[in-house]
This record gives C-alpha cells, structure tokens and sequence, in this order.
C-alpha cells in the first residue's frame, strides 16, 4: 500500500486481530482518511491485510450511537450516568456486591479495562467482571497458570521466523492472523529446510504452506500430544537436564500419557498411523521447534488440558524461552493481552496477580487504597449469564461487545437479558443485536476517536492514537467508567485527567513488591508524563523499573534458564488424560464456527465496508460432499443446522475441504445482517471445567435442507426491507446494498412483491421479465436514468454473478438497450463481469484471473499478482489464487 509522507501521518495500532499491526492513518481534507502499514512498526513491518488495509472505510457516523439514551428517548449524560449509578448503588444496598455485573471486551483500551476492574474489584468489592476474552483464550491463560505459575507468552513473532519446524494447531492464520502468516510464509521461501505442520480438522487457506495436514478429529489435540510426550520419551529427546533442574511432575505425566501409543492416537484423532510417525519424528529431531495455536485448541471443553499437553512437549524437550522454541498461544483480539494484565477476568486481579492469593488481594488494595477487594473470583461469562437468567445478577453492564450474537446458546442469553431488570450498553453502534435490552445506553468513542494502549500476542504495547474528532456526545470508555464512579462516591481513587494517568498508575501496579517474583513488570515505563506518554513507541514486556529486577530489562523471551513463577522457580507438568471422543448419533454432525477472511467478530465495524463484504458476503455452511449427498444437499441450497439451543439457516457450500460427518459455520453473522445466521444461538454452552471457556467447535448438531419455494437476489440502492421474509441475508455493495432472499410459499405476485422491495410502488419505473416454464422473474427499477434496485428471482438458487449485478448501482446511465441486457443478464456495454471477488485488497475477481491465466500472462500466484496486484498486499488470498489457476489450466488446451 502507499505509504503516506509521516508529517501527514498519525501513527496508531490496528482494530482487529492480536497481531497488533502498526498503522499510519492520514485525514484527508476532504473526510476521508488514508490507511497504510506503519513499516517501523515491529509486528507487521508495514503490511496490513484486507481488514486492516479497508480501516478507512469504516469511520463514517452512519451507523453510529452519538448520544445517550434512556428507554430509546434521548438523555443528557448527567442524566444517563445518575441512572447507571444510581441503579448500581441501590442494588448493590439491597442485594450485595454480587448483584451487579461488568461484562466487557478485548477490545477495550488497556486504560478502559484498568478502570473497569478497579471500580468492580476494589470498590464495588465484587469480581463479577469477565470479558468476551473469555470466550477467545481463557483456556491459554488457565494452561499458562498451571503450567508456569504465570500467564505468561515465553516467546515472541520472531521464533516463528527462526524456527526449523513451525507446527501450527487449531489457528486458520492465512485467513485470521494474515501478517504473521505471511512472515511465517516469507521465512519458508527462503530456508528450503524449514518446515511447517497443520493441524487442523479443516484444510484452510494456511494449509498451502503445510508440508503435512494432519485432519484431526474434534477434541484430538490432548491426545495427540500426549502421543508425542510418550513418542519422545521412546525417542529419547527429553532433555533430561532441563526437566531435572527447572520442572516437576514429569514422571505423573509420562506415566498418564503412556496408554497413548500410536493405535490408541489413531483412534482418538482419526489420523493415519503413517502421519502421526512423521510429524512424531519431525518434532523429536527439530531442537527450533514452535508451536502455535489458537481457537482450535482454546474453544473446547479441553481446551486447558490441550494447551497443558502442548506445553509438555515444549518443557520435556527444553525447547522454550530460546530463539525459534517454544509455545505460542496467538490471541484472536487486539487487547486481549492487555485485559489480562490489568486483571478484566473474573478469575484474575490486576498486573497478573491472582485472586485467590491473600498477599495479593492486600497488595492491590493498598496500592489502591481501596475500601474492599473481591476476595473469590467472580462469575465467569457462560455463569454469568445464567445468573442474569435466574435473577442473581439485576444490574449489568455491558461495554463495547454484544452478547446476544457472540455468546454460546445465544438465545438464552437473549431471553435473560430480556428479563434483566437493569441493563446499561456503551458502544459506538446504534444498532447492534444486544442494545434493544438498554434500558441506557452510553455513546463510546470509536477506533481513530480513542486513545491508550493495546498489547499484541507477543506483548508488545503499542499505542493506539486519535486522530478523528469525538464525534456528537461520545466519550472515551474510562471516561464513561470514571464518570460512574464518581457519582458511586469513589472519586478520589478516579480523578483521572488523561489515559496517560491511566497508565502510569497500571505501571506503577505492575512494580509494587516486584523484584522478579511476577512476570509482568513495566515499572520502567512508569513516570512517562504525557508527553512521554504520547511519544511511546512499541514496547515489549517485561519493561522493569527496579534495580532488584534489573536483571529482567531487555529480556524479550521468558523461561529459557527456568525461572517459573511457581513458588519453587519450577515449571510444572501436568498430567494430561485426554477423554474418548463420544460417538454422534446417526445421522447427527459436530459443528465447529470460526472466522473468515475478511469479516470480524459482529461485523459492527466490518460490515461498514463494501470491498470487505465482497469475498463473502453470506453465512455459510461448509459441508463434505458425501454428506451432502447423503442429505440430498446441492451446491448453493440453503440448510437448516439444529441443536437444542436453537437453530440456524444458510447457504450450503459443498467442499472436501471439511471432514465427513462434520459441518462448519462462520460466527460473524447477526440479525443486522441476517434472518437466521446467528450461529451461536445453535451452540451448547459447555465450558471448559478449569477455564470456563465454552466450547465453540464441537457441538452435536442434525442438518436438513430448507425447503424454499423460490429464491432470490437482490441489488438495491437503499438499505433494503426485510419484514416478512423466511430467509435473508444482506450486505453493502459498492453503492448500495446486495441481498439474498428465499421463502417458503410461491410468491402470489412477483411483480407486487418486486415493487415493494425495490421500492418501486410509486413513480418508479419497473421494467419486468419472465419466464413461466423455468420458473424465473427479473425485475429492475430505475430513478430517471439511474438503477434504484434489480431483483432475481428462480426456484433454484440464482446463478447471476453478484459482483456484476451490484456493479450496476453505481453505474451512471442506464437508457435504451442497457436496461434490456441488465434483466437478460448481460449488463451494460463498458461493465464486463469481474466475478466473485478473490483479492479484496485490489479487488480483483476470478473471472479476470481466470482470464489472466486463459491468455498466458499469468501461470502462477506470482505471476498473477504482477499482472493484477491481486495477493502482493496481505497474502490471504494466494491460496484461492492458488486454485483459480489449477482449475483454469485444467480448462486451457494444451
């Protein structure tokens, strides 16, 4: 991307993903702002992906909650902040601390999270504060516990780089943390000895960089690593030194790991006794060995004995703490770190120290001088909301994320916050799936409006910056949480001027009573003053300010000379006993969500962006054709996933890319965008039992097809209308929005329906075609010479190309014989159909690479990318590249 001159430039951090990637952002005098990779920036080194790259299309105010509100009527802040404090302080009286409840996001500022945990631990005296961070890598947090005595990342991106042997488990990163899949990429190219393992049911996008794809079952990674600790010790790679001198518990884990040989792992994970040896041997003999892992392994009901079982391996072989060794738990949002360190779980307090450690509790209450402190931990988010369910919890919070689509058995948490007799939302949105429960909600400053710091996966502070103007009434969150405070009676422990005084208290907290003895210490970052404080550049942790642990500055990798933070200075095994898997009722499927490409979380910022809702711009189900054939399921039909909790409806996308008897959904969908894509309404809400993290990728679930009458497809200048429809889901287009649409019953009156949709009851002209036998109407309506909206209807799904059709909201003219091609779907003379987008960055479409390929300019992703740009900005899209050229070529005549 062009990098913008720095003297126009703000420098800040990225939005999305934990990576933390380092941004230049540019006003522009006419509104717009300019988006490029900050190439000083550790972390990224001036890439950024499709999401990242598409920032500046997201800042606009149409979506936005400018003003406070009680009961949907406007209110002035005075008024909304003396009704959250005094519903708070009144519950609280009569019901106790543990009334209330915090319920808050990873994608808070450090600054926002130290406030909301110190008002909940300290002076409300309740920890009933948990995040949605708990839904993403609780279960790394439990696992490092355990494991080190500290939440504690040993290594950093580099030993990604240096490893010979990078093994890569549960985390899709091509499409979920392109940059450090690219870098991972980018040292593969050139070390032709390096190699990479993909774990992972699933073949993704990061499996075109795997020299071995181990397809395993759900829940197989205990087992499979149990394996492994056995197989080294068979081996004899245990650095026998290392474990004498630096751990304990080896012998109980061997001993619990020793029933897994390879035939009991082969049954666990449904792997092939032939891969399992070769990754087996692969690890014993490569000493610069990383793994890294991510939602695969943290979103079960294992998930803590999975990351305990991959740590074993690394703690057996000595291979942690040293350049290209170690575990590497990559987080899934940009301050998910940063809330761990102030303490924004249930189960943890401020600067890593732990809840249920009395001289820690009394640390932190005198540093805070605070009246209480919460002396157990708190709910954590699935208890929380079934104590909002059974009337435990009457007064919640909820800030910067939305439950009511992201968490597990989502419909229950919809009908306890319906139940709720207080709730409080701040975010930026307007409209999202969980503020119609607001009885207030609190206008929050958005990315490019705030400013603090976020910590990125390898813990790297980094400062996001404004450079955009609050806009209306909206407040940064500490603003919001110091506000409340005040008005609870506790305003001296909150008389903040700035997020730099934020931050020097969190600084000072972390170097309390610390000579060594916690992991997190940046002490030496305390005492910046603002100015300092505006000029910090990406920093990683630990930043000592002691003479005591002087020793620590400039570590950038942890535990390499032992040194745990287990009272005794050792690491400690953990015993792992992975369970058997249980076997599905017939015909029943397991369902695993996660991310796509270019879409995040709820899409509340995502969604914003036409060139982000291009590559995928409806939910999915992706489904083995074996599966498909046995449930009667063409390509493109629309299917029904039911649980028990609930269920979904989405499109079927048939590829071998899934495992049999296994179905996968994305998680981004909500009812902004679609009738029935919220997928988490469907998951079960069983949690980890040391963690509490629930498991997202393994719930029991049957499948049927939707029996539509008809389907449609639909481009429309306005925000289209939705009432009465049995299925929708919508997007942005270029100038406009683009809608898939199906109903149950045959439509009475096409034409009528078509008019009402397209917003063409009254002086619009409606030009109309139909074909009886085939079932097939296409409507168009025109605003002079310009197209308002078209309308594809078939009792089959509709096979025109989508980016084609919305091409044409933005074309200037449609007179004579244009209107004609548009409904015979040949569109107007100078628009040739690009396809369905592959490179979003550019956006380039398959039928101009195919194109490309067809006339021997372009014959490989290479090539490709010289002759369309398409794949040289992030990367995540060269493996579809990949096989848009392999599907061509097998096309072209030789």
């Amino acid at each position: 991307m062009e990098q913008r001159p720095r003297e126009t430039s703000v420098r800040t951090t990225c939005a999305y993903c934990g990576v933390g990637c380092g941004v230049l952002a540019a006003p522009q005098a006419d509104g717009s702002v300019t988006i490029a990779g900050d190439p000083a920036h550790p972390a990224n080194f001036g890439r950024l992906c499709s999401k990242g790259s598409a920032l500046g299309e997201t800042l606009s105010l149409e979506e936005r909650l400018l003003f406070p509100t009680i009961g949907g009527r406007p209110a002035t802040w005075d008024e909304a902040l003396g009704r959250v404090a005094d519903v708070f302080a009144g519950t609280i009286a009569e019901h106790g601390p543990d009334s209330v409840a915090l319920y808050v996001s990873g994608q808070l500022l450090t600054e926002d999270y130290y406030v909301a945990n110190k008002l909940m631990k300290g002076f409300v005296g309740s920890a009933n504060i948990d995040t949605n961070s708990r839904l993403c890598m609780a279960s790394s947090v439990a696992g490092h516990r355990r494991a080190f005595g500290s939440d504690t990342v040993p290594g950093t991106y580099e030993d990604l780089e240096r490893a010979d042997l990078v093994v890569i488990v549960g985390a899709n990163l091509a499409w979920c943390h392109p940059v450090i899949h690219q870098r991972i990429a980018a040292a593969k190219a050139a070390r032709s000895d390096m190699r990479v393992v993909l774990i992972d049911p699933r073949r993704t996008a990061t499996a075109d960089i795997a020299d071995l794809h181990l397809p395993i079952a759900a829940d197989g990674d205990a087992a499979l690593f149990a394996g492994l600790l056995r197989h080294l010790a068979g081996a004899r790679a245990i650095d026998r030194d290392f474990v004498a001198d630096h751990t304990g518990g080896f012998d109980a884990a061997l001993c619990a790991a020793d029933e897994f040989d390879i035939a009991a792992v082969a049954a666990a994970t449904g792997l092939a006794p032939a891969h399992l040896r070769r990754f087996y041997d692969l690890f014993a003999t490569t000493e610069k060995t990383v793994t890294v892992y991510s939602q695969g392994v943290n979103q079960s009901v294992c998930g803590t004995d999975k990351v305990n079982a991959i740590v074993n391996v690394h703690l057996a072989t000595g291979r942690i703490g040293r350049p290209g060794m170690g575990p590497f738990s990559i987080t899934g949002q940009p301050n998910a770190m940063g809330g761990r360190e102030v303490g924004g779980m249930a189960n943890m307090l401020a600067a890593h120290m732990e809840i249920e450690d009395p001289n820690h509790r009394a640390l932190v209450q005198r540093f805070w001088q605070s009246p209480t402190i919460a002396a157990r931990a708190g709910l954590k988010a699935v208890d929380m909301f079934r104590a909002v369910a059974d009337g435990r919890i009457k007064a919640l919070w909820i800030i910067g994320t939305n439950p009511v689509v992201s968490m597990p058995d989502a419909d229950a948490v919809k009908a306890a916050l319906a139940a709720c007799p207080f709730v409080a939302v701040s975010d930026v949105v307007a409209k999202n799936d969980t503020l119609p429960f607001a009885h207030v909600a609190l206008p929050a400053a958005a990315w490019g409006e705030k400013d603090g710091t976020v910590t990125n996966s390898e813990r790297r502070i980094s400062r996001q910056r404004a450079f955009l103007p609050l806009p209306g009434e909206a407040r940064p969150d500490w603003w919001i949480l110091t506000a409340v405070a005040r008005r609870l009676g506790f305003g001296a422990a909150f008389a903040y001027g700035s997020a730099a005084d934020i931050f020097d208290e969190h600084a000072r907290l972390s170097a309390e009573e610390n000579a060594g003895s916690r992991d997190f210490d940046i002490g030496g970052l305390a005492g910046l003053g603002q100015t300092g404080y505006d000029a910090l550049h990406p920093v990683q942790w630990p930043v000592p300010g002691s003479a005591a642990s002087a020793d620590r500055a400039g570590d950038r990798r942890f535990f390499a000379r032992g040194r745990f933070y287990h009272a005794d200075g050792r690491a400690r095994f953990v015993a792992v006993r992975p369970p058997l898997p249980e076997p599905l009722r017939t015909g029943g499927f397991l369902l695993n969500t996660g991310r796509v490409r270019d879409h995040w979380h709820t899409m509340t910022r995502t969604g914003l962006s036409a060139r982000l809702s291009a590559h995928i711009a409806e939910p999915f189900a992706e489904i083995h054709p074996e599966d498909a054939s046995r449930l009667r399921l063409g390509e493109a039909d629309l299917v029904t996933i039911r649980s028990p909790q609930g269920a979904a409806i989405i499109r079927c996308l048939v590829t071998d890319r899934q495992r049999p008897g296994t179905v996968f959904a994305p998680m981004h969908w909500t009812g902004q965008f679609s009738s029935h894509g919220r997928i988490d309404a469907v998951v079960a809400p069983a949690t980890d039992p040391v963690s509490g993290q629930p498991g997202l990728k393994a719930t029991p679930v049957t499948l049927e097809r939707f029996a539509a009458a008809w389907y449609g497809f639909a481009v429309t200048a306005h925000r289209p209308q939705t009432d009465g429809l049995d299925y929708f889901a919508m997007a942005r287009a270029e100038a406009g929005w683009r809608m898939e649409i199906a109903g149950l019953a045959p439509l009475a009156d096409p034409a009528g329906f078509a008019a009402r949709l397209l917003g063409a009851e009254g002086d619009g002209d409606l030009l109309a075609y139909r074909d009886e036998a085939a079932g097939e109407h296409r409507f168009a309506a025109f605003g002079g010479e310009r197209l308002s909206g078209a309308l594809f209807l078939s009792r089959r799904p509709v096979a025109v190309s989508r980016v084609w059709a919305a091409g044409h909201l933005s074309q200037g003219a449609f007179v004579g014989r244009d209107r004609i091609r548009l409904l015979a779907g040949r569109g107007g003379v100078d628009r040739p159909d690009p396809g369905a987008v592959v490179c979003s960055c550019f956006a380039v479409g398959v039928n101009e690479i195919a194109a490309a390929v067809t006339s021997g300019r372009a014959l490989t992703v290479e090539a490709v990318g010289a002759a369309l740009k398409a794949g040289t900005n992030c990367g995540s899209c060269r493996s579809e590249i990949g096989a848009v050229i392999a599907r061509t070529s097998e096309r072209v005549p030789a």
